[in-house]
């Protein structure tokens, strides 16, 4: 009997909620790499960009040259991605208070940032996935970006309270919510076995 190989996922630690990620990785048998400069990409097969401080973050990813090497690693191996909040912030094509905000734009969606109120209005909700099955998932909005307009080739995943929370395009994914923040690993699950392609 052959064994399936493990997947090696990075997740971006430059800021943010890192370890909550790492943690939900090894729930699932993953294995995890923190990503902090361009030569950690080149033994991943997947990346998670986390919540956290999207300005910051970006100024971040483009001073160590990471922005420009993720698309590259997109672009040439179809590398996959899955944003959380800030996340989601920085894969946007597109942010209305903050045009000029350093970001991937990897992802063809407009988004307002904070648009879930401040840190003492944050939530956790029950939130219809149809393609996770018929058990809503739990998540936690904190400070979340509101996505207010897609692109011919996304999909919507999810809604909750008719805005719009999950999102796919080709391998890439973002979430409003913070998944690695419950115990409910479906959304990070989805990712491992939909998403990420493991070299043959």
């Amino acid at each position: 009997m052959v064994t399936p190989p493990t997947p090696r996922i990075g997740v971006l630690a430059l800021q943010g909620d890192v370890e909550p990620h790492r943690d939900a990785l090894a729930r699932l048998g993953a294995e995890s790499v923190a990503v902090k400069g361009p030569a950690d990409l080149d033994r991943i097969d997947g990346l998670i960009l986390p919540g956290g401080e999207s300005t910051t973050i970006g100024l971040l990813l483009r001073q160590r040259g990471l922005d420009a090497a993720i698309r590259q690693h997109v672009a040439q191996r179809g590398l996959a991605l899955f944003g959380t909040c800030a996340g989601l912030i920085l894969l946007a094509r597109g942010i209305k208070e903050t045009p000029d905000q350093p970001r991937l734009a990897l992802l063809d969606i407009v988004v307002q940032r904070n648009a879930y109120g401040r840190q003492r209005e944050s939530c956790e909700a029950l939130v219809e996935v149809p393609s996770l099955g018929p058990e809503p998932v739990r998540a936690l909005f904190i400070r979340a970006p509101l996505v207010v307009e897609t692109g011919p080739r996304v999909s919507v995943l999810a809604r909750w309270h008719d805005q719009i929370v999950l999102v796919q395009e080709g391998p890439i994914l973002a979430s409003a919510f913070h998944s690695e923040l419950t115990d409910d690993d479906r959304v990070h699950r989805y990712f491992l076995t939909r998403l990420v392609r493991l070299p043959a």
